[in-house]
Parts: C-alpha cells; structure tokens; sequence
C-alpha cells in the first residue's frame, strides 16, 4: 500500500470539529491546533467572554452550551450540522475538578461533578455518533480522561478520579460498539497541566499550593505540561497518524507515572 506524506496525515482542511469546554486551558489549546491542521472548530463552553475570544468568525465558532445538558449537546450538534456542514471530530474535553474531600462531600458536589464529566460524555458521544453514522464516512471521538483514570494524584478528588475512571471505561466499551461504523474512539489522560482551572483551585480540600509542589516533585521532567502537549496528541487522534487506533488511551503526563 502506497504511504501518504506526513503533510497528508495531518491535514484536516474539510474536517468540522467540536471540542467542548474549548475557551481556555487544555481545550484551547486543542482547538488551536486542530484549527492550525485545517479544520472548522465549534467551540461549546459555557464561558462566553473566553469562548468569543478565541473565534474568527468563519473556521473557529463559539456556542454557548452546558453539556451536561441533553437538549443543550443536541443544539451543539444541530449547530455543527448547521454552520459547517457535518460533525467529523468531537473531543470531549469539558470537566471540572473542585478539591474537596469525601468526608465534607455533598451529595450534590458528587452529582455536579459526575453530570459535567461523564454524563456529558455520553451525551456528547450519543449524539456526535449518530450525526457520524448519518454522514456515512466515519469519525474520531476523543475524550479527555485524566492520570487520575488510573492513580489518584491527590487526595480531595474522589469524585472526580470517579468520574476519569468511568470515562475510561466508556471509552472503550463505546470503541467496541461504533467500531463497524469507523467511529474511531479514543482517549488523552494529561497529568499536571498549567491551566487557568488548575491556578484557581479551591483549597477547601487543603494546601492546594503544597499539593501542587509535592506533585510537581513527582514528575521526572520536572514541569508542569503546557495546554499545546495535549493539542499535539489531540491532533495526532484526530488525524491519519492514528488510523489504525480505536479503545486506547494516552497518557501525556511528563512521567509522573513512572513515580
């Protein structure tokens, strides 16, 4: 079989995209580069001021959208359909992580924190899927999991290692069904990341500062990841270098890990 050029794998002129929680952090960091690859990016966030800025009015959208929310995630994908003509890419992205301990967890933080992390996956998931399957030619879901889908990395994030860990098991059990539709399903676990969402932790779980130090001397290349070494993995499912992947998970954590 002939080899496409590298500069043919990764082109995504003609592709349409989504990547959820895509204003700031890791999620923009995704955007940027699926953008960069060619592709049309709707943007679904609930931050506004953040999502608008990083529009251009034509190739990168913004929709204002809470996808834990059933009707919202179905809009979303009217709206893909609608402004660039079809649904190619989705990476869902969209999470939260407030640091509290299970001793002064509420029922209603545990139910918040699974309701943005793994019912929107499944919503997004169920929906993006069957606008693929309409189309007729396949597609890419990546969702964004965590370390914390395989170690806990600190203590205060029971609910949102819960959560991680239920993503990753969607991943692949969802890899299996759409697999005969050539719906590749794959996921991105980042370690430490320096992102707006990280900075503004709450310390009601403890010493967020400490935590993030001892953390930090964990990992053996001693710095936290930037949002773009999740965007170059994101680019690197999304596009033809990952033909030949469905059900797997990359870790991108500086090795934190190995620790």
């Amino acid at each position: 079989m002939e080899q496409k050029p590298i500069s043919e794998l990764i082109n995504l002129s003609g592709k349409n995209a989504i990547v959820t929680g895509g204003a700031v952090g890791i999620g923009l960091g995704i955007v940027s580069r699926l953008a960069e690859a060619g592709a049309n990016v709707l943007i679904a966030d609930l931050d506004e001021k953040e999502g608008e800025k990083s529009t251009d009015g034509k190739k990168v959208k913004f929709l204002k959208t809470d996808v834990s929310q059933e009707e919202e995630v179905k809009k979303m994908i009217e709206t893909v359909a609608k402004e660039f003509g079809g649904l190619d890419i989705i990476v869902n992205n969209a999470g939260i992580y407030p640091q509290k301990p299970v001793s002064h967890m509420t029922k209603e933080d545990f139910d918040k924190v699974m309701s943005v992390n793994l019912r929107s996956v499944f919503l997004c998931t169920r929906e993006a899927s069957k606008q693929m399957i309409s189309q007729g030619h396949g597609g890419r879901i990546i969702n964004i999991t965590s370390i914390d889908a395989l170690h806990p990395s600190m203590i205060g994030l029971a609910h949102y290692d819960a959560s991680k860990h239920g993503v990753w098991g969607f991943t692949k059990n969802s890899a299996l069904e759409l697999a005969e539709h050539k719906i590749w399903v794959n996921a991105i676990a980042p370690g430490g990341i320096a992102t707006p969402g990280v900075a503004k932790m709450s310390p009601s779980g403890g010493d967020v500062k400490k935590n993030i130090e001892a953390f930090m001397a964990k990992i053996p290349m001693r710095r936290m990841g930037e949002p773009d070494d999740i965007g170059k993995v994101a680019l690197f499912l999304a596009s033809d270098l990952a033909s030949y992947m469905t059900g797997s998970q990359i870790v991108v954590d500086g090795g934190v890990l190995l620790s």
